[in-house]
């Protein structure tokens, strides 16, 4: 079994169905945990700019519940909306080192 080691990961070159059953279940397994994406928002805001988060997996209490956590640690107003946190004002680092210490995998996104 031939492998290709790429950006992605690995790459199973002429390798029989079992083997690539085989190696699958580890992709899947790492897929299943997710995104969350802290990044900035200023479109349709008059340049105000907002912090989202984005890829939370919450029902809407849970949601609400970690959204007011997150505006008190920062001072700031925000609200929970489709599915997404927005606070007010630009609190990127400070948010993902609280998700991050929460158990979530948290990343900035953006510039």
């Amino acid at each position: 079994m031939k492998t290709k080691h790429t950006y992605r990961g690995v790459v199973l070159r002429n390798a029989s169905p079992a083997a690539r059953a085989h190696a699958q279940p580890a992709v899947a397994a790492a897929a299943s945990q997710p995104r969350v994406r802290v990044g900035r928002e200023v479109a349709g805001r008059a340049g105000k700019g907002v912090t989202v988060i984005t890829g939370l997996t919450l029902d809407g209490a849970q949601l609400d519940e970690l959204a007011a956590r997150l505006k008190r640690l920062c001072g700031a107003g925000g609200a929970v909306k489709h599915g997404r946190i927005e606070i007010q004002g630009d609190h990127r680092d400070r948010l993902v080192a609280e998700l991050c210490r929460l158990g979530l995998q948290a990343k900035r996104s953006g510039g």
